[in-house]
């Protein structure tokens, strides 16, 4: 393969692509913990810079009512020797605890900016980053996994604000785990604060909704005040289609001409997926700048779409492009599939690999 310049131009260095499929990453436990922070693409956020749609009053309320929660939780610590919980149980001379829910649930749809919120959260909380925590419901029931329960519970403790981002009632095994875990922190003076997704255009119907979740984490309830923030998706405001994908010989062009990229063909990589870890793909993904992908075609099974999802939200989290050849992102889910009980996270999916393949046009551009 050879790359053409312009008169005057230096031809575009060629770089030998790294392959997922041939890694098979190991993390440490003690690694899950620390990268219990926002992500990448949450590092800058602030309440300041996240922008309310003016047609969407809940947005504005949101921000204000998160900005006080911030607040209130400066004077706040944790369990531990010396400390009172945020309830002032347990010591009847430590000074009150504020009053109303110690809890905050964000119930909106894709791309309302709930993850900036909720990061800005994170950041505003007057706290050592060690003392605060923010990850997805599948990171945290993964640490559960890597620590096991009374580990995690220990761990987790001595925080001040424990930020979980789409929280799922997909599984009820996982719903009761987390419940419990957190009724423990709850118990050890930890503030909470967590977010899920509602389907585009189905407001009401089979969505995960604040009074499932509340009705879910049931004795934790009291502790929480939903807000519902209503909008439109963000990534679809005055933004162009998704782009087509392109052919085979851009994308792996563009692998080439693209230091730290990696090049893969999709159904292999599907593969590969399933002898890792999901609490290890974000792991599969470091030090790669951007991921390159041939024949996408549609995924064979509901596991390995799960997987799918879960690769996806790392990469979102971590700003990867993706450039594909094969079918477009939003015919990576059948029909049964958008429809059945796991839908949320295959929309989800869909929003995120569109925006990161809108992020990848540029690549070919150079290549």
């Amino acid at each position: 393969m050879s790359s053409s310049s312009s008169a005057g131009e230096s031809p575009i260095a060629e770089a030998t692509p790294l392959s997922l499929c041939s890694r098979e990453p190991r993390v440490p436990a003690d690694r899950l913990v620390a990268e219990m922070v926002p992500p990448p693409r949450f590092d800058s956020v602030r309440f300041g810079t996240y922008i309310p749609d003016p047609h969407q009053p809940s947005q504005t309320e949101a921000v204000h009512v998160l900005e006080s929660f911030a607040a209130g939780l400066g004077g706040a610590q944790a369990g531990g020797s010396g400390r009172r919980g945020f309830f002032g149980l347990g010591r009847p001379k430590a000074p009150k605890a504020p009053a109303g829910p110690r809890g905050v649930y964000l119930d909106g749809g894709y791309g309302v900016g709930k993850t900036h919120l909720l990061a800005s959260l994170w950041h505003a909380t007057p706290a050592e980053p060690s003392l605060k925590a923010f990850g997805t419901f599948v990171e945290l029931t993964n640490l559960v996994g890597a620590l096991g329960f009374q580990q995690t519970v220990q761990t987790l403790s001595g925080h001040r604000l424990l930020c979980i981002d789409e929280f799922e009632l997909d599984d009820p095994g996982d719903t009761v785990l987390v419940s419990t875990l957190l009724g423990k922190l709850v118990d050890a003076g930890v503030a909470l604060a967590a977010t899920s997704n509602t389907l585009p255009g189905k407001l009401g119907e089979g969505r995960f909704a604040a009074a499932d979740f509340l009705r879910e984490i049931q004795g934790l309830s009291a502790h929480f005040r939903p807000l519902r923030i209503d909008g439109e998706d963000y990534r679809h405001r005055g933004l162009p289609e998704a782009p087509a994908p392109f052919d085979d010989e851009q994308v792996t062009q563009a692998a080439h001409a693209t230091a730290g990229a990696s090049l893969d063909d999709f159904p292999r990589l599907l593969e590969h997926l399933a002898k890792v870890h999901p609490s290890r793909y974000g792991a599969l993904t470091d030090g790669v700048t951007a991921v390159c992908l041939t024949d996408v075609r549609p995924v064979p099974d509901q596991s390995t779409a799960l997987r799918l999802v879960v690769l996806a939200d790392r990469l979102y989290d971590r700003e990867v492009p993706v450039l594909a050849s094969g079918l477009p992102f939003d015919q990576l889910f059948s029909e049964e599939m958008l429809k059945g009980g796991y839908r949320k996270k295959y929309f989800r999916a869909i929003s995120r690999l569109t925006a990161l393949a809108r992020d990848a046009k540029g690549l070919v551009q150079t290549a």
